[in-house]
């Protein structure tokens, strides 16, 4: 493991930042907070200069990976460039107060009111609402949705049928909305099995959610079967949007049976993707379910723009200050500089990168369905694991070239799975490297497993103990 020396960057008097008196009368403490929960000694907080505290935080950013530093290929979840002139935007904007009088923000009701419009035409939706934080939330109010929806028609449903391959928020999202999971089995095809999904098939079903492209890559040929089958139970059809980076102006999940998608904007409009959020997960509904969606919803009054609360059958709020604004800046941005074009442009770039890449490797790792995939493929490790190396140490022996390794281990139905997306951003010169990489450290495991074993070696931290650190867990410094 690599060390280094560890220097003491406080030194008693050192200020970052120097604030003007109060010129205000002061409050003592003990009449705002109960005498029991004040400190009785002064906080041993560092002291550092502005200079030392900027070095101090982009030192530590230079130590991690991320998008702007090097390739990111993580199946799934679409870590693709996200271009400045997004962050510009979103700046110009970042002093908006978000309980400005609506008669002040007609600006940013405005953009609201047209990226709604904007994902409308992207999916074949007839209403959005961009409230949701991130997939997850959006997959919990489309579930949400789907109750009220039932609710209102009187219908008795407990149960919403998943893929075997969904993504693990899928399962998560129907509990949370009080549904009970039933899984279908993926055929030798990598996509559902239809009789599998028919025998399940009755008048409990309130939906089927599925995620298409598929988290194998793979698109659902038999969609308009499926959305026929749940359609006849009156059961409704929810798209899992994390993979639209393969769809945008190709297909709209409306036009294969979808009446309801969440669409990452964190991933597929390429707003910042990573360290917990912020993210968005708008949810886009067909016009049945319209006026399920929380409030308030954007519309034009009066040649205006307001905030409607006034929806009888609402689900109701889910987020404040209807969503991320500035978040929902960026993506709004990203599809005025493409357009139309550009977004389709987008995806076939996207498709064509994942095939490319794909043909590349699956002569060295095994391929989990070898036939044409959309943007994102999955290889297996299995082969390698029998050899005494898995997919964790080809993981980590890629740090030393400088990649974040690709997704591992899921979905659960391929073993020792290796699930890669390179995105339009990246270019022929950049996976090329990448593939090279991946095929040296598959010659490696036959030649020389013990130097993929203690992997990484260049990194600031070297090789870590996992086992002891999950059962010795310290979560504080």
């Amino acid at each position: 493991m690599k060390t280094q020396l560890i220097v003491e960057k406080s030194t008693r008097g050192h200020i970052a930042t120097s604030l003007p008196n109060l010129d205000v009368p002061q409050v003592p403490l003990s009449d705002l907070v109960p005498e029991k929960y004040l400190r009785s000694d002064d906080p041993n907080l560092p002291e550092v200069s502005e200079p030392e505290l900027v070095r101090h935080y982009v030192g530590l950013s230079s130590k991690n990976h991320h998008v702007d530093k090097d390739f990111y290929p993580l199946g799934s979840c679409t870590m693709k460039y996200n271009p400045k002139i997004n962050d510009w935007t979103a700046s110009a904007l970042a002093e908006v107060h978000p309980y400005q009088p609506q008669e002040l923000s007609q600006g940013r009701l405005g953009l609201y009111y047209e990226l709604e419009q904007q994902l409308c035409a992207i999916t074949g939706m007839k209403a959005f609402t961009l409230q949701p934080a991130a997939g997850s939330q959006g997959e919990l109010v489309g579930v949400l949705l789907m109750r009220k929806y039932h609710e209102m028609r009187g219908n008795d449903k407990d149960v919403i049928l998943i893929p075997d391959a969904a993504h693990g928020t899928n399962p998560a999202s129907v509990a949370m909305a009080g549904y009970k999971v039933i899984e279908v089995k993926s055929n030798d095809q990598g996509l559902v099995d239809l009789d599998d999904f028919e025998s399940k098939i009755n008048d409990r079903v309130a939906g089927f959610m599925l995620t298409n492209p598929n988290t194998l890559g793979l698109f659902e040929e038999n969609i308009s079967k499926i959305s026929e089958l749940i359609h006849g139970v009156d059961g409704l059809m929810y798209m899992d949007g994390a993979n639209m980076n393969a769809l945008m102006g190709i297909v709209r999940p409306a036009d294969a049976g979808f009446d309801i998608t969440h669409l990452n904007l964190h991933k597929t409009f390429s707003t910042p993707h990573g360290g917990g959020g912020p993210g968005a997960g708008p949810i886009g509904v067909v016009e049945k379910l319209a006026d399920f969606l929380p409030t308030p919803k954007v519309e034009i009054e009066n040649d205006k723009y307001v905030l409607n609360y006034d929806l009888e059958h609402s689900i109701g709020r889910v987020h404040g200050f209807y969503g991320n604004f500035g978040i929902l800046i960026r993506a709004w941005t990203y599809i005025r500089m493409l357009g139309p074009d550009g977004l389709k442009s987008i995806s076939r770039v996207a498709v064509t990168n994942a095939n490319y890449m794909m043909h590349k490797l699956k002569d060295v790792f095994e391929l989990a369905y070898d036939k044409t995939c959309m943007h994102e493929f999955v290889l297996s490790a299995q082969a390698q694991k029998e050899k005494g190396t898995n997919a964790l140490y080809i993981a980590k022996r890629l740090l030393d070239f400088g990649f974040h390794s690709p997704t591992m281990y899921f979905p659960l139905i391929v073993k020792e799975a290796l699930m890669i997306e390179p995105t339009e951003s990246e270019n022929k010169e950049t996976m090329d490297r990448f593939i090279e990489v991946m095929r040296q450290i598959a010659d490696e495991i036959e030649t020389n497993p013990d130097l993929v074993h203690a992997a990484p070696h260049s990194t600031p931290v070297g090789r870590v103990d996992e086992t002891y650190a999950n059962r010795n867990l310290n979560v504080h410094w």
